[in-house]
């Protein structure tokens, strides 16, 4: 046992609603071979798998360090984060003053004393297009994982929105061979789904993918303005899905109108709390007082800076 079954089995439930819905809508060969049941029993495990595969790929976090000798379910560490509508950000005129700001505050995310919060969820089903923007590590791309897992999740989820999450990490875009199409394709490829080309069209078409962008800044510089184009033509040719994406404040240079600009907001005292008694969890941990010791100790001046 994994601990994922539960969520694998909502999750095959839900995609394959979805997917029957796509392939009628579509029509064609997808349509022919599914009314001939010669589809099928190979779509029916390509589901199981897509959900599987990104439980075990997306769902898990494996952190070096001396109390993650394994993978830890996703779930059992999340944290809900907050995030801050640029705008809020008023004392900035231009990119490059918040992003000097950013590198020499020496912060991870954002805090300004009575910004406006929005949890990170709320602000994901408001925004059809969402960019979210922070420093290393600070938890971008466990947030997109995260609402990929709701997605997945269909009507029990916290996602609104009834569509088939795709996880793409930019860092594989290092090809004028590739382009985003393909990476979102692959992703149902390696499942076995059949036609997998076709069905991505069809879904995009229909409006029906929640497209997880990660880490535009891990694009290499040389393909940078190719793939910000050709993120920006797929919005334009498919404008009904969802789109979240996630890059390095340092790194972002604007160039998607479309979509809303967030940063990542610090976490408050009652967060950071949570993610260590979520992190400290195991039976030996509850017995030692383990999250507790921690967090005594990082209320204390002399680790402000680790509390950062």
């Amino acid at each position: 046992m994994t601990g994922f079954e539960p969520l694998i089995g909502i999750g095959t439930s839900a995609l394959a609603a979805l997917v029957t819905e796509i392939v009628k809508t579509r029509g064609g060969k997808l349509l022919d071979q599914l009314d001939r049941d010669i589809l099928k029993p190979k779509l029916q495990q390509a589901i199981q798998q897509y959900v599987q595969q990104y439980e075990q790929r997306h769902g898990t976090l494996k952190v070096a360090c001396v109390r993650m000798d394994a993978p830890i379910r996703l779930e059992e560490l999340y944290t809900a984060v907050q995030l801050l509508d640029r705008s809020e950000l008023h004392y900035f005129k231009s990119t490059d003053p918040l992003q000097d700001w950013f590198r020499q505050s020496g912060k991870r995310s954002f805090g300004f004393g009575k910004e406006n919060r929005k949890s990170g969820l709320e602000v994901a089903n408001q925004e059809q297009y969402l960019m979210v923007l922070g420093g290393p590590g600070v938890g971008k791309s466990t947030f997109l994982r995260k609402m990929g897992l709701e997605a997945l999740r269909g009507k029990q989820g916290e996602f609104q929105h009834h569509c088939i999450p795709v996880f793409s990490a930019l860092q594989r875009f290092k090809s004028n061979e590739i382009s985003i199409e393909q990476l979102i394709a692959r992703e149902f490829e390696v499942c076995g789904f059949p036609e997998a080309a076709e069905f991505v069209q069809a879904a995009l078409e229909k409006g029906k993918l929640l497209v997880l962008l990660d880490g535009l800044d891990e694009v290499p510089l040389d393909h940078l303005d190719r793939a910000i184009t050709q993120i920006q033509d797929l919005v334009d040719r498919y404008s009904q899905n969802r789109f979240i994406a996630s890059c390095r404040v340092a790194a972002y240079k604007g160039g998607f109108p479309r979509f809303k600009d967030v940063a990542m907001a610090a976490f408050k005292d009652t967060q950071i709390e949570q993610f260590i008694r979520n992190w400290f969890r195991s039976a030996k941990d509850q017995e030692a007082n383990t999250a507790e010791q921690c967090w005594e100790l990082l209320k204390r001046s002399e680790y402000a800076a680790a509390k950062e």
